[in-house]
């Protein structure tokens, strides 16, 4: 269960609104009292765990984590921790200091983070779909309290290191069809949606394949990340006809090693995560990409991912072009329900 503090966190609204109670109604309103001029409301009371404010004209969420937290993307600590979408002038904020639930673990329900899986885009097909379809995903995540993280959220969660929004969603597209750049692109930027391309690096160079180029625009958008998805899509854990262990270790080593280097000498970034072809995967083939750095590995396996998920078996979440918005929805594993003792 998370640590609260709730008599030290009672204590200080207690004391905040007797403060804040002293001012008049209108000063309140106007938000009146920020000494220095900046926004970042007042100051009403302190301790090691919290901070209250009397936010100010001007403040938001963003500016008061940025003040108060070193961090704007920890916008979302005062939300959840207030109960609130937006601030009002006048308006008493509780401010955590740390995080109060690292591992998402609720009274009856455990958090758990979906990994989107998709693939191309264009006419709607198996795997292909419609940037009319994907519009309406992201605008639906946009609207409903989701947030969609990056990987390096999602690592830091699973190592019990930092909490996660309870909306948290990820975004994966598999192989590195060019339509990722021509339509999905521009909608991320829309919605401001980080995502990570998993690419086999056999692939560039095809017709209907991403360009180095077009890569990298997408990366120095800060919005997209390239990671490595085998050399050439082979099923790791399939042994060729009359393969050796030797040879079969070999063709692992090459399969994981060369789009590693391929995309740190192409596009200067360097990689903590892998998608298996297929979705499959092996205790040998997890060992190896341990051993080599690789931090999250990616299954198909549907589902969300609770904190003491195993990191090199990660589950993601098939979209498909005949999903509509409700089976896309129904995809959208947020919480499991906790083991009963």
């Amino acid at each position: 269960m998370p640590d609260l503090r709730p008599w030290s966190a009672l204590c200080l609204v207690l004391v905040a609104l007797g403060v804040a109670g002293c001012g008049s109604l209108a000063e309140r309103e106007a938000g009146v009292g920020a000494g220095d001029g900046r926004t970042g409301g007042r100051v009403l009371a302190r301790d090691a765990d919290y901070t209250v404010v009397l936010a100010q004209k001007g403040d938001d969420l963003a500016s008061l984590a940025e003040r108060y937290l070193g961090d704007p993307g920890k916008a979302w600590w005062i939300a959840e921790w207030n109960g609130i979408d937006s601030v009002r002038p006048g308006q008493d904020i509780v401010i955590p200091s740390r995080p109060r639930n690292p591992l998402g673990i609720g009274a009856t329900t455990i958090q758990t983070v979906p990994v989107l899986c998709y693939h191309r885009f264009g006419a709607r097909g198996k795997l292909s779909v419609t940037p009319a379809a994907f519009e309406q995903q992201m605008e639906y995540l946009a609207k409903n309290g989701y947030r969609v993280i990056t990987l390096a959220q999602l690592a830091a969660f699973l190592a019990g290191n930092e909490p996660l929004p309870k909306r948290s969603v990820v975004i994966t597209i598999d192989d590195g069809y060019r339509s990722t750049y021509d339509v999905v692109f521009p909608i991320l930027k829309r919605y401001g949606f980080p995502a990570t391309v998993f690419l086999y690096t056999d692939f560039v160079g095809l017709p209907d394949a991403l360009t180095w180029a077009q890569m990298q625009e997408m990366m120095r958008s800060g919005l997209v990340e390239i990671q490595p998805h085998s050399k050439s899509h082979a099923n790791l854990t399939l042994r060729l006809p009359r393969e050796t262990d030797a040879q079969y270790r070999e063709r692992l080593r090459t399969e994981i090693e060369t789009p590693i280097a391929a995309i740190k000498t192409r596009l200067g970034a360097g990689t903590q995560a892998f998608a298996y072809p297929y979705g499959d995967v092996t205790e040998s083939v997890a060992d190896l990409l341990a051993r080599g750095n690789v931090r999250l590995g990616f299954t198909v396996t549907p589902g969300g991912n609770p904190f003491f998920a195993y990191p090199l078996m990660l589950r993601r979440t098939m979209i498909y072009g005949e999903d509509d918005l409700a089976g896309f929805r129904a995809k959208l594993a947020v919480s499991s329900p906790r083991p009963a003792r």
